[in-house]
């Protein structure tokens, strides 16, 4: 069955590699992105926003709901990272990273689920992080949204199950993205290392998590955190 689905942040790395896997599976697929667009974008219905902004939020959704009709599976994805040790982080490094990753999965969330609510079917699903469970030493602030969303998600899971909404969180471990490839040889060696299996997952790995909890497969998993970390957080 065809849904609607809405990607965040989702013109690259995670975001681009679930926009991708249900456009295969022929579902309709928007996307929103804040800076560029993706090349590879010609059955995606791209929309610029910013989670930031509770105005471009409703208008980007009014987009999708005029083009492709409600959104239907929600995943939760776009965010961000100013990674600094404690000592060095300013108020504003910590608040705008938590706006982004935090409250930006709040906001897109409370303008999909009503409709959700009215169809009597719906997946919010989130991109957490395996450092929200075990943390990370120079991301307080990444490390506090993701774990935010924990609570942000079970606490929504509990709302709406009646209604046969169901909201999960995936944790990725480290990843080949752009991100992750980012960060300096040596740290991206040492949090490598430190997985068991011994490698990034592929973003298609933590695409087809997603898929998975989409599914009608997944009716009776609602407030759970799904690790896709290699083993990394085994029990955080």
């Amino acid at each position: 069955m065809s849904r609607v689905v809405l990607v965040t942040g989702g013109n690259r790395g995670i975001g681009l590699a679930c926009a991708r896997a249900f456009a295969d599976a022929g579902n309709q697929v928007a996307i929103t992105y804040r800076s560029e667009a993706p090349a590879d974008s010609a059955d995606i219905l791209c929309v610029r926003c910013d989670v930031t902004n509770a105005e471009q939020v409703d208008a980007a959704f009014t987009e999708i709901e005029e083009k492709l009709g409600p959104v239907e599976i929600l995943i939760s994805n776009a965010g961000m990272t100013i990674d600094k040790l404690t000592m060095r982080m300013t108020d504003d490094d910590f608040s705008d990273v938590l706006d982004s990753n935090l409250t930006g999965g709040f906001r897109v969330a409370k303008r999909a689920i009503p409709k959700m609510m009215r169809a009597r079917w719906g997946r919010v699903i989130f991109i957490g992080s395996v450092v929200g469970s075990i943390g990370q030493a120079g991301q307080s602030n990444y490390a506090a949204s993701k774990a935010g969303l924990i609570g942000l998600a079970r606490s929504l899971a509990r709302e709406f199950a009646s209604r046969n909404v169901t909201v999960n969180v995936v944790a990725p471990g480290p990843v080949a993205t752009d991100m992750f490839s980012a960060v300096d040889d040596a740290m991206r060696d040492a949090i490598t290392g430190a997985v068991p299996l011994g490698r990034m997952a592929e973003p298609s790995e933590i695409a087809a998590a997603v898929q998975f909890l989409a599914s009608d497969s997944a009716g009776y998993i609602t407030g759970v955190v799904l690790p896709v970390d290699g083993g990394l957080g085994m029990g955080g």
